[in-house]
């Protein structure tokens, strides 16, 4: 029994990972509220042309997540 419940929760948070980058954030909160330039369907926040000044303080000096937990890689890849 333990091991079904395993199993579904593993399953929900794969389902959740594959479909973060397959849509837009929408308005309902799911997203910083400074975070309101849309490109690609992603909202960023202002001055993600230079991410290595902008995004490092919440995603981290590598991009990977730091305390957003969020990678940029995570929708980008490795394309820049």
């Amino acid at each position: 029994m333990e091991n079904r419940w395993k199993m579904i929760i593993l399953a929900g948070a794969a389902a959740f990972w594959l479909a973060a980058c397959t849509s837009p954030a929408s308005d309902s909160g799911d997203r910083p509220a400074d975070h309101t330039v849309n490109k690609a369907g992603a909202y960023h926040k202002t001055g993600l042309n230079d991410p290595l000044a902008n995004c490092v303080s919440c995603h981290g000096a590598d991009l990977r997540g730091g305390t957003a937990g969020v990678s940029c890689f995570k929708c980008h890849g490795q394309k820049w």
